[in-house]
């Protein structure tokens, strides 16, 4: 059974880090493309970041860019999410998903997501 399990969300004060971690059951995620999305309340799910398989080539968001970064430990089968400067913007519930294609995924692509972990950005 395919299983995502993330955490590592918390609350922080603005222009502070966290480090979130999806790891995985039921596949190894090295073969996909990896994502994480987050969903503020009253909002459509976001494209945050993406990792690539094989290769690991990353992508961010532009309201991201500069200020995470996606990368895996395959020995793990994790892929970690490193946020930095965070801002009250960023509260959102965080969740990781895989892709079996050749580029990163849209949230129209995920028919399931995982618990997610929760990112509160406050004074």
């Amino acid at each position: 059974q395919l299983q995502f399990v993330e955490s590592g969300g918390g609350v922080v004060q603005p222009g502070g880090s966290l480090t979130l971690s999806c790891a995985a059951s039921g596949l190894i995620l090295h073969y996909y493309f990896i994502a994480w999305f987050r969903q503020a309340p009253g909002k459509e799910h976001e494209w945050v970041a993406c990792i690539s398989n094989s290769d690991g080539n990353t992508y961010a968001s532009d309201s991201a860019k500069g200020r995470v970064r996606i990368f895996r430990d395959d020995t793990k089968n994790t892929v970690f999410l490193q946020m930095n400067s965070l801002k009250p913007e960023d509260t959102a519930v965080y969740y990781c998903a895989a892709h079996n294609g050749d580029v990163c995924p849209s949230s129209s692509d995920i028919s399931s997501w995982g618990p997610g972990t929760q990112i509160t950005v406050s004074l």
